[in-house]
């Protein structure tokens, strides 16, 4: 069996000799670009890592938590966490009347993380679709939605969910629906710049060419392209969910005792704050820890996805 030298293999000799390694599809080189890139932004990959373990924790609440989230003990009330009591029944002490901390918290990520999911999928189906139409066709529609969004964008967030919960009536539902109809303005602000963008191409004018039908041409042909910052709108739209979901629940106008939510939590601690410092530091630490993670998330999904942040 002949061997090509190293000056041969420079000449070219035995270049004609098959690769027969296989070839990786294309979605697999994307996702393979995308995790580099992904993964050079190290306080992405914690943030993944920790809103990973939030999200098994809140999955498997039920096994981990060691009481009822809603049971109470009279014999146990504002009972401190076990390093300072030595009771390992509540490791995390409990609340005021004597419910155990560590088993609400493992509940109240539930909540937290189904708030989020519902807001960003609602504002983001809404956002979308207006925001195609506006982008797409242009015109006075275009004029009378984005007149709208700017109204809407006008007020403070938290301060415009307040009265619209003020309207509908306190209460979970109601909170998620105000804080989707909050956020979904930037979903449609960003999908019509990008349909405006993306509408004048060449591969959509070769669309309408061969018959594609306006629906077709927003849905299949421009939609898929204008993702990128969707997503990681979507990212960072997640947190602000929670935070404001937290902050409704804090001032009463949220999820409603005993609901295990980690801001009516902290409202239901407020009297207790110099006395029983683990009834509010925990549930605002796991937000903070939460939120936190999600941001770092969005910042490695903008570093991913923005062709003009990845480095040649």
């Amino acid at each position: 069996m002949s061997h090509i030298s190293a000056q041969e293999a420079e000449e070219g000799v035995g270049a004609d000799i098959p690769d027969h390694r296989p070839k990786k599809s294309p979605r697999r080189q994307m996702l393979e670009e995308f995790w580099f890139y992904f993964s050079e932004n190290r306080g992405a990959v914690l943030g993944l890592v920790v809103f990973g373990l939030v999200v098994l924790t809140a999955l498997a609440a039920p096994l981990l938590a060691p009481h009822s989230p809603i049971a109470t003990n009279d014999q146990a009330q504002l009972l401190p966490p076990v390093w300072e009591s030595g009771n390992w029944a509540y490791i995390l002490g409990t609340d005021a009347i004597g419910r155990d901390m560590l088993s609400r918290l493992l509940f109240g990520a539930r909540y937290s993380l189904f708030i989020g999911v519902i807001v960003v999928v609602v504002a983001v189906s809404v956002g979308i679709a207006v925001g195609l139409i506006a982008g797409y066709f242009g015109g006075w529609l275009d004029t009378v939605i984005m007149r709208v969004m700017d109204v809407i964008l006008a007020f403070p967030s938290l301060l415009l969910a307040l009265v619209l919960v003020a309207v509908l009536g306190p209460g979970l539902t109601n909170a998620m629906i105000a804080i989707a109809l909050v956020l979904q303005p930037h979903f449609v602000r960003l999908t019509r710049a990008s349909v405006m963008a993306e509408k004048r191409r060449e591969y959509v004018t070769a669309a309408k060419v061969v018959g594609a039908s306006p629906l077709r041409l927003m849905v299949v042909t421009i939609l898929p392209n204008c993702l990128g910052p969707l997503i990681v709108q979507a990212t960072l739209s997640f947190s602000n969910a929670i935070l404001d979901a937290a902050a409704l629940g804090f001032l009463g106008m949220g999820a409603q005792p005993p609901t295990p939510e980690w801001g009516t939590m902290l409202a239901e601690a407020r009297e207790f704050i110099l006395r029983a410092w683990w009834v509010v530091t925990f549930p605002g630490l796991a937000i903070l820890v939460t939120v936190l993670a999600i941001n770092l998330v969005g910042d490695g999904l903008r570093d991913a996805l923005d062709p003009k942040m990845k480095r040649s």
